[in-house]
């Protein structure tokens, strides 16, 4: 990835995005949506392989990701294996505002509002299509989804285990000069879900919280009532190694873009 390195995801940046690359034919849009829903799988907490609850944070991190505190989700949810790639949004959207270009690279300038329209869109979309039952939805992943899909099982600071095999698994600032890769060009995690560690940062669909006192503990969003700031975690192509920790987090305003930052998806029954 031969980029100009950008201040810290926290900072908004005054980015215009890139304009729209044409318009995805109809029978490209059919497959493009078909390949998405496949591409969900399926998360069962407490069955299978599944735990039912999981540690959520770090006491040994940095203050956001403080006090770790058990999660026990209760309902099974679809993570999608990637993330939203530029062509799936461009199908959906009608435009590509990514600064680095390629169908099937991840979308990125996109913001938590943004991300979250998407959702909305897709599932409008699927629902007339019948590729999703009118009682399920697209949506972001609550963090505690996240994280819990990201440590696939795992208390170690990666979901692979120690930071030694993290380029085998993770696009970071460590290797990702020169490159500029689809998704899942990486090793997948437990679980086959891929660039849950690097690559780009990902929203969620939680308002951001300094840290977690008062968190639910069901893993639902904790939203306020007027976001200000969502939740990104993952880390990217521009973050050191200790960004791409299961349990690290960071915060942006819902109106900010960067080329660092995209989102993947769940899908779900409506709540």
């Amino acid at each position: 990835m031969v980029r100009t390195l950008l201040v810290l995801p926290a900072v908004t940046l005054a980015l215009v995005a890139s304009p729209a690359v044409g318009q995805i034919p109809k029978d490209q849009q059919t497959r493009i949506l078909k390949l998405f829903v496949e591409e969900f799988v399926p998360i069962t907490p407490g069955k299978g392989t599944f735990p039912a609850n999981f540690m959520m944070g770090s006491d040994k991190g940095k203050k956001e990701e403080t006090p770790a505190h058990e999660i026990r989700l209760k309902t099974p949810f679809a993570l999608a294996k990637y993330e939203v790639t530029q062509e799936l949004y461009e199908t959906v959207v009608g435009k590509n505002p990514s600064k680095w270009k390629g169908p099937r690279n991840s979308v990125e300038m996109v913001s938590w509002k943004e991300a979250k329209e998407f959702c909305r869109l897709a599932t409008q979309e699927l629902r007339q299509r019948k590729l999703l039952g009118a009682d399920e939805e697209i949506r972001l992943p609550t963090e505690a989804e996240w994280e819990y899909c990201c440590r696939a099982g795992t208390k170690t600071p990666y979901s692979f285990g120690e930071e030694a095999q993290l380029g085998e698994h993770a696009w970071f600032k460590g290797n990702s000069k020169g490159e500029d890769p689809p998704v899942g060009k990486k090793k997948p995690n437990a679980w086959g879900l891929y660039d849950m560690h690097g690559y780009i940062w990902e929203w969620c669909a939680d308002s951001w919280h300094p840290d977690y006192n008062g968190a639910p503990t069901e893993g639902s969003a904790w939203l306020d009532r007027e976001p200000k700031q969502g939740v990104m975690r993952g880390g990217s192509w521009n973050d050191p190694a200790e960004r791409l920790r299961s349990a690290a987090r960071a915060a942006a305003a819902v109106d900010h873009r960067s080329d660092t930052i995209g989102f993947r998806c769940v899908r779900a029954r409506t709540r």
